[in-house]
């Protein structure tokens, strides 16, 4: 029997009785401590809800009606080939690692450039992959972290950033460079510039290959654009490096007689804008709309732009006329999270990701000729009715200070589950992120078979809600998003149909530091709590992570170097209060994590088995921040339904 973190095909076929016996076997890269044996027939009901597939789209084929998804081929996403509406993806990568970006030649599309980590570790390279052959061509170094390359026009040359990864000097300042290359020939990258700081990004070439545009982030909450002359790397900054506030995902408009980006200056919001590049004068193009502006995408050779507006916590897809100045109809879609957009080369086809809570992302376009919609792909699982599952309804309350903090909430079928219900508190990562009316995955699960309601909450520092509330958690604010999630278990308290009595509280990444945090604050109030790769002592934390991350999580979190700063993360972090944690704790980490390195888990786990509180432990030796491998994924999946049934239904 080969070993796997999924259910093996031979326990498949065993009877149900005889499974119920058995325990799944995890793989040999997977590192247990406290776990006890999980039984095979967690496996055997949840089955139905581990084989979802979601698919993302990468980009328009130039000469065809074609596209590259990224969509899970066996254990990992790797990018396939859908030749036409409707048809079956046909694998063209095949790694142990996924693959999720990857852009064909913009010219003829007979190769195309895709990036790749190893094991979690983050560190991309780039490499081409030539269709006729199969063949695979680096293009980058291993030595460096690269990723994103723009093509050019003409479809002969490439630039990106990379950073160097001293491994064996992780306090040296962080260094970007900027490649030339044409991919064609790889020997002849070129390095034009060197930055300082690990911040720069969001290349593209302007119409007529002569000047780069980029985008320089100092923070979440403030960025600067840059043009540059190819030839001469002479550089500027285009916009006036206000304080504050935060340009980015810009690119050339058409004729290159300016820009277009998203911005937050005079906003709470990041609005659509245009940018004329000789007087750096900024116009709104339409100041009615107060959402956020997620993500657009121009069609120059039919002078349109689709953008998305997060409107409390979904997406609506729009599109506006740049010769006219408004707003032009839009497709009826259901409620739900967009993103990728991307029109072909004819700027009469726009391709999109859309998920909801029914639907775990397919790949759309929409032809604003024919006003019609097209489905690409279809990742429902056969073995289980999608239409059953929760929607989300959305929550508010008031935190300690009378900020309104809300949230979404997935609840149970009333008819098959009677009475208050368990509550699970997921809180997003960032922590500049937010939650979002999206697909549940395996957490359908969690509400459908074990009758638990979710609640997703967007605590202050959560993006979509104005950039001032962005800022409320920052620096020595930090434990009043904690004490949101208090507020939340006060309003659960109220609630004819949620137990106060039985709540756990999970998390990943920053989610996972609020779940040890509330863990510590709360213990009384919960019955247990899920860590996944979240922060236990910010020092460490700082001093470890990338380099090319840290400045710009010091300016999020605080600057351990500064004495006072320092102290004060040291007292606010988990660890220094591990002896409050008294509730089961399971702690899940990545190896190769290069963002939360594994000793942050590792400190965590120590410390509370010397306190006798019942820990469980996972980690997988070849992930990295979260587990992307599917078999990883279902061991953790059944592992946290163990840990569930022992906390909440017990």
């Amino acid at each position: 029997m080969r070993r796997t973190g999924v259910i093996c095909a031979a326990i498949l076929l065993l009877p149900l009785r005889a499974a119920w016996a058995d325990a799944i076997v995890p793989g040999d890269n997977l590192v247990l401590d406290g776990i006890p044996p999980i039984p095979a027939a967690i496996a055997l009901q949840s089955l139905p809800y581990t084989e979802f597939r979601t698919s993302r789209f990468l980009s328009w084929h130039p000469t065809k009606r074609e596209i590259l998804i990224a969509t899970r081929n066996d254990n990992v996403n790797q990018v396939h080939r859908v030749a036409e509406p409707g048809v079956k993806p046909e694998p063209l990568t095949d790694f142990k690692d996924p693959v999720n970006a990857a852009s064909y030649q913009p010219k003829r599309g007979d190769y195309f450039l895709f990036e790749k980590a190893t094991g979690g570790d983050e560190a991309y390279q780039i490499s081409r992959l030539d269709l006729d052959s199969r063949s695979v061509t680096s293009i980058s170094t291993p030595d460096e972290r690269a990723g994103s390359p723009a093509w050019n026009h003409e479809g002969n040359r490439i630039v990106f950033f990379s950073l160097k990864l001293d491994r064996k000097n992780p306090q040296q300042p962080a260094k970007s460079d900027l490649h030339l290359v044409d991919p064609l020939h790889p020997e002849s990258d070129t390095v034009i510039a060197t930055f300082d700081g690990g911040g720069w990004g969001g290349l593209r070439w302007s119409m007529d290959d002569k000047t780069l545009l980029f985008e320089e982030i100092i923070s979440v909450n403030e960025s600067h654009l840059w043009v540059m002359d190819v030839e001469t790397v002479e550089r500027r900054r285009v916009t006036p490096g206000h304080k504050g506030v935060r340009y980015s995902a810009a690119r050339f408009a058409p004729a290159d007689a300016g820009l277009y980006a998203t911005s937050d200056h005079d906003s709470e919001f990041r609005r659509l804008v245009f940018i004329d590049l000789a007087t750096g004068k900024e116009d709104v193009l339409m100041p009615h709309l107060k959402y956020d502006v997620d993500e657009f995408s121009v069609a120059k050779r039919s002078k349109r732009i689709a953008f998305i507006t997060n409107e409390d916590g979904a997406h609506v897809l729009r599109f506006y006329d740049i010769e006219s100045g408004k707003e032009l109809p839009r497709p009826p879609l259901v409620s739900g999270v967009i993103s990728g957009l991307r029109w072909n080369k004819q700027g009469d086809e726009l391709a999109f990701n859309h998920a909801s809570s029914r639907s775990a992302g397919d790949v759309f376009s929409w032809n604003i000729n024919t006003v019609q919609m097209t489905r690409w792909t279809s990742g429902a699982p056969p073995q289980v009715n999608a239409s059953e599952f929760a929607e989300p309804k959305l929550i508010r309350w008031k935190s300690f200070d009378g900020l309104g903090i809300s949230g979404l909430i997935y609840s149970p079928p009333a008819a098959r589950f009677r009475g208050k219900r368990p509550v699970i508190i997921n809180i997003h990562g960032g922590p500049e992120s937010q939650a979002r009316a999206g697909y549940l995955g395996r957490g359908n699960y969690f509400v459908n078979e074990l009758g638990f309601a979710v609640i997703f909450p967007n605590v202050r520092g959560s993006t979509g809600f104005g950039k001032t509330f962005m800022t409320l958690d920052n620096g020595t604010k930090r434990e009043d998003a904690v004490k949101d999630i208090g507020a939340l278990l006060d309003w659960i308290k109220k609630q004819p149909d949620l137990d106060a009595r039985h709540v756990l509280v999970m998390g990943g990444s920053y989610g996972g530091y609020m779940s040890l945090a509330v863990a510590a604050r709360y213990p009384e109030r919960i019955a247990g709590a899920i860590d996944l790769v979240g922060i236990s002592n910010f020092v460490t934390f700082l001093n470890n992570t990338e380099t090319y991350r840290r400045d710009l999580r010091r300016v999020e979190y605080g600057d351990e170097r500064d004495p006072a700063m320092r102290a004060f993360l040291e007292k606010i972090s988990p660890l220094a209060h591990a002896g409050r944690i008294t509730k089961p704790m399971f702690v899940i980490q990545g190896r190769n994590d290069p963002r939360v390195p594994f000793t942050e888990a590792e400190q965590i786990v120590a410390s509370l088995k010397k306190q006798k509180t019942r820990v469980w432990f996972l980690m997988a030796k070849d992930e990295g921040h979260g587990f992307a491998k599917k078999a990883n994924a279902d061991y953790l999946f059944y592992a946290q339904v163990k840990f569930m049934q022992e906390t909440l239904l017990k």
